[in-house]
């Protein structure tokens, strides 16, 4: 399969200046700075098919961010070289802006007085998508995403949901071969997150885009991708297949219950009561011994039940079991 993006030693260091408290010493640091290289990323080497859907996760702070905007041309490198669809980012940025696209969960693209509409509008002349190809373009994301009835409501006053539906359909308007996703199901309720992460695998099926997603969901990386790099402190730290990752480090759920009498005793396979106060209990579920659906099926057998939540284990939880694994060896 032919590469969509190619990393070669790719790192990325600031330099930081550092300064003392006190008017002697902003004076002194005038003619004699003090100075530092802070490595935000390190030398990064990876591939990515095309028509691939990679998951690129990591804690904040990671260098996720910084990685993209380097794929994306927003920053140059320290060293190393890129290749995304056979051009340099940086040096052919306004080329490559025509075959790529991105969303960022919490930076919108969206004009925020002025209606979707608007937006796509402006988006069509500065990708200069001849006219009849933008109303077409236009009316089938419109379709698909189900935005008929919010394209001339102003985007203020637009829900999340919403405003992400409309951020995804914006930036396939020009039919881009890439498409970054930064946190693209952040603040949104459960039914939502599942309706954007289907439009997510439509797109990629029937257009075969290539898709580069971080987030700190574990249900966008179980449900979206097939593979996933983790990095932390700007080094890639695992490179493998999500169904190996599911195995070893997603496998644990967390649950919590509010019952409507306090347990006299609760025992299952693969299931741990963590904490107990009074008639909320929190429990510690391995997948890979007993589901969540039998769980729940247990619980509702043999207690009345008032409330219950499903946690995934975060980003940070599974950075440290990966640490944990590599160092047991």
């Amino acid at each position: 399969m032919t590469k969509a993006i190619r990393v070669e030693g790719l790192s990325k260091s600031f330099i930081v200046k550092h300064k003392k408290p006190g008017l002697l010493q902003s004076i002194k640091n005038l003619f004699h700075p003090s100075l530092s290289e802070q490595i935000a990323v390190h030398p990064l080497d990876f591939q990515v098919e095309q028509g691939e859907i990679l998951a690129f996760l990591g804690p904040n702070g990671a260098g996720k961010s910084t990685t993209i905007k380097m794929l994306t041309g927003i920053l140059h490198p320290t060293r190393g070289s890129a290749e995304v669809l056979g051009f340099n980012p940086w040096l052919e940025r306004q080329k490559l802006a025509f075959h790529i696209g991105s969303v960022f969960g919490q930076k919108s693209q969206l004009w925020y007085h002025l209606p979707p509409f608007d937006t796509f509008e402006l988006m069509s002349r500065i990708y200069e998508l001849p006219r009849g190809d933008y109303r077409k373009r236009r009316d089938q994301l419109i379709e698909r995403f189900d935005l008929g009835k919010i394209l001339d409501i102003p985007v203020r006053k637009l829900s999340l949901g919403q405003r992400m539906r409309c951020e995804i359909a914006a930036t396939l308007l020009h039919r881009p071969k890439i498409v970054f996703l930064d946190e693209p199901t952040i603040g949104l309720d459960v039914v939502v997150k599942q309706k954007i992460r289907d439009l997510i695998k439509e797109m990629n099926q029937e257009e075969g885009t290539t898709l580069f997603i971080t987030s700190h969901d574990a249900g966008d990386i179980e449900q979206l991708c097939k593979r996933a790099i983790v990095i932390n402190h700007g080094q890639i730290i695992l490179d493998d297949t999500v169904s190996n990752l599911k195995r070893h480090f997603l496998k644990h759920k967390t649950i919590h219950l509010k019952l409507q009498e306090a347990p006299t005793h609760f025992h299952l396979s693969g299931v741990v009561l963590v904490k107990q106060k009074g008639t909320g209990l929190r429990l510690s579920v391995d997948t890979s011994q007993t589901s969540i659906e039998q769980v729940l099926s247990h619980i509702i057998q043999n207690h009345r039940l008032a409330d219950v939540t499903i946690e995934d284990p975060s980003m940070e939880e599974i950075i440290t079991h990966i640490y944990e694994k590599r160092e047991g060896g």
